[in-house]
Formats: structure tokens, sequence, C-alpha cells
């Protein structure tokens, strides 16, 4: 599967549930480097309307103890 499907997938996934979204953070962690960037954060527009809320190191990317505030 190519990198724009498995994007699309993700999006479909993470569209269907917003609490889905909030919960799964190694979903969204799409890179697997240990934070959701704003591109990766992207796909849930709850998540970005809170994003510079959560991000209080202010990096431009969420880390787990960051998102576990929301």
């Amino acid at each position: 599967m190519n990198t724009v499907n498995k994007t699309l997938a993700l999006m479909a996934l993470v569209s269907s549930s917003a609490a889905f979204a909030m919960s799964d953070f190694d979903t969204l962690d799409v890179d697997g480097n240990g934070v959701i960037s704003q591109s990766e954060a992207s796909v849930d527009a709850e998540l970005m309307s809170k994003f510079s809320e959560l991000d209080t190191d202010g990096y431009g990317e969420l880390s787990k103890q960051e998102c576990s505030k929301a």
C-alpha cells in the first residue's frame, strides 16, 4: 500500500470517531517518532483546534504527555 493510500485510510479511520483520535496517540503518530506533528494532527479537526493550547513547550509538536492533557 503506498503512502497516499495509507494516509487516506488513516484519515477515514480518524474522522470516523473524534474520541478515537484523541485516545490513540500511536495511530496519529504516523511516522512513529514519539510526537504528533501539526501535519499528523491535521487529520483531526478537534485536535487541530486545540493544538496550540496543548503544545505547552512550544516545539510545534505534541508529546504523549501533552496529549494526555486533552
